[in-house]
């Protein structure tokens, strides 16, 4: 087998293993996997803004207010406007998110940094270059 094909294989089981994942969250929290990265992030910062949200998960910020709007409609955030200053927003975690984050698998991005941490530092740099090498070939 051909060195392209055998990366091609890679990356589908990548891709497989995310939407597996995927497809366990949404059926064991009704969350997406955005959705829970944003609530950690805000869980993470309770108060944080939307803006600083969207860099931190590295989304865009009308894909990060999208999905704040769908988890504000289930109860799960909550936006405060300040009342001082209404162009800012606080987003904070309600009781029901709690709840649902107790509960929620474990983010696929912290089961990979547990196992990537576990690498040698010559082999994290390594995929690190692989990686991004990658990316701009994509």
């Amino acid at each position: 087998m051909e060195k392209h094909q055998e990366l091609l294989i890679s990356l589908r089981k990548v891709i497989r293993a995310i939407d597996l994942h995927s497809k366990q969250l949404s059926k064991t929290s009704g969350l997406t996997s955005p959705q829970l990265l944003i609530m950690l992030e805000i869980d993470k910062a309770s108060g944080v803004n939307s803006s600083q949200v969207a860099k931190n998960v590295n989304l865009s910020a009308a894909t990060v207010t999208n999905i704040l709007d769908r988890l504000e409609n289930k109860n799960l955030v909550s936006r405060v406007r300040n009342t001082q200053d209404k162009r800012k927003v606080s987003l904070y975690i309600t009781e029901d998110g709690k709840a649902l984050l107790r509960n929620a698998p474990q983010a696929l991005q912290e089961h990979f940094i547990d196992k990537f941490s576990n690498l040698a530092q010559w082999e994290q740099s390594q995929l690190l270059s692989s990686m991004e090498r990658l990316a701009h070939m994509m």
